[in-house]
């Protein structure tokens, strides 16, 4: 069994000041704020990390590139990210970004990162639609083990969040499992921090969650979906669902 666990680096990320008002587990999130001139210079991922990266196949094939974002880039992204005042997955256009945000946003959704994952697993993704959700909280139902929609093709995990001790305890870890039936029946887990991603084409067995894990864990999910019409409704439902949360946020 394989795990990805977190170098005691002591580094300590960016959360932004006005987080110090979020009512859930703030006890335990680091306050550092980044330097001022990261927060203006654009994000490269590190591409070429992702295009060395091993395919590993058990129990499914996937891709885990670590520090895909840099250590000064993932400070930056931290302290930019949008105050989530609930779960559950946000459209970039629901949400007041930042322009380091934004440009990361649009970054992930442009064609290097696509070529890099056709190319990688053996997939012709050059007309697939993109979807795109920010997460910033888990709640208590959450992680529950599942297999993506049959629509997205492939599902990207990018991961943005500060060292903490619920990940040694392997809370809000991603596990990659065998079978639906006992999250711990895996032979992956992935720690949701230190700017790692996680690539994976969903398939019949891509079984995956995370045991429970309630507070703050950020991450931006990319899929290239289908062509077909349970795609196109699925983007329709995104796309009302950014406009009713986006009011929401407004009122």
């Amino acid at each position: 069994m394989h795990h990805l666990r977190p170098t005691p680096s002591g580094m300590r990320l960016t959360m932004a000041l006005r987080r110090t008002a979020w009512p859930l587990n703030l006890g335990r999130v680091p306050l550092v704020v980044a330097p001022q001139d990261r927060m203006t210079i654009p994000i490269i991922p590190d591409y070429a990390a992702l295009e060395n990266a091993v395919v590993a196949t058990d129990p499914f094939p996937h891709a885990i590139v670590p520090h895909f974002i840099g250590t000064q880039d993932l400070r930056a992204a931290v302290a930019s990210l949008p105050v989530f005042g609930a779960g559950g997955s946000y459209p970039p256009s629901a949400l007041k970004l930042s322009p380091l945000i934004r440009d990361l946003v649009a970054e992930l959704q442009g064609p290097r990162l696509r070529d890099i994952i056709a190319a990688k697993f053996g997939l012709d993704l050059h007309d697939a639609p993109t979807m795109l959700t920010l997460r910033g909280r888990t709640r208590a139902q959450d992680g529950r083990i599942h297999r993506d929609s049959a629509c997205k093709r492939v599902t990207v995990l990018l991961y943005l969040n500060v060292d903490d001790t619920a990940w040694t305890r392997h809370e809000g870890c991603l596990r990659l499992l065998r079978g639906e039936h006992d999250i711990e029946d895996y032979t992956t887990e992935v720690a949701p921090v230190n700017g790692t991603l996680l690539v994976f084409p969903n398939g019949m067995n891509t079984w995956h969650g995370h045991r429970r894990y309630v507070g703050v864990r950020n991450t931006i999910q990319l899929n290239y979906m289908t062509n077909d019409s349970r795609a196109r409704g699925e983007l329709r439902r995104h796309r009302l669902s950014a406009l009713t949360k986006r009011l929401r946020i407004a009122a």
